[in-house]
């Protein structure tokens, strides 16, 4: 899947980080963002910089869940947050804790291997990254295909068919993962 002229012009060069749609999207938790989102080149590392948003603060280590238990995983929940938000860099990272922690060989293991790449990929096509931006995609939603046709509250082939528009730019905004089934209040 190539990007369009159009969609990889859309993004300036001069535009530090990505923006999440007006209105802003629902919140799934009330775990503060970061305060950047980090994006290579552009911003300092999160982890490595000593300017970096999470320099020096230990992490918790990501528990695993059963797939029925996504509603009460908060790391879960942040990390859908942090991907509508934009914050592509630190939702992958997020969900990879909680990939290690079910398994990266379990089927959810390999359902959240998928939105991690679909993550990167979104950071990918907005550095201006296509050809690793398109096989991230690919890869990712692949795997999350797999899954059958809704898992961890997310309809599959819906959101594969906002992310694919988006990466081709028929879409203006990044797609939002909205969970089916949740039902809590901040």
């Amino acid at each position: 899947m190539r990007l369009s002229r159009s969609a990889e012009a859309r993004t300036p060069l001069s535009q530090a980080e990505p923006l999440p749609p007006e209105p802003l999207p629902r919140r799934y938790c009330a775990r503060a963002f970061p305060a950047y989102r980090f994006v290579p080149g552009r911003s300092p590392h999160p982890l490595r910089d000593p300017k970096g948003h999470s320099y020096g603060v230990s992490r918790a280590v990501a528990t695993g869940f059963e797939p029925s238990e996504w509603r009460t995983s908060i790391d879960y929940l942040y990390g859908v947050d942090l991907f509508n938000y934009c914050y592509w860099w630190e939702a992958h990272e997020t969900w990879e804790g909680i990939w290690v922690a079910v398994g990266r060989g379990t089927s959810m293991g390999q359902f959240l291997q998928g939105l991690i790449q679909v993550s990167v990929a979104h950071l990918k096509r907005f550095q201006g990254l296509s050809g690793s931006a398109d096989r991230l995609l690919r890869e990712g939603l692949a795997r999350m295909a797999r899954s059958g046709g809704m898992l961890l509250g997310i309809e599959i082939e819906i959101f594969k068919r906002e992310v694919e528009a988006y990466f081709t730019g028929a879409r203006a905004f990044a797609p939002l993962i909205q969970l089916v089934g949740f039902t809590a209040e901040l």
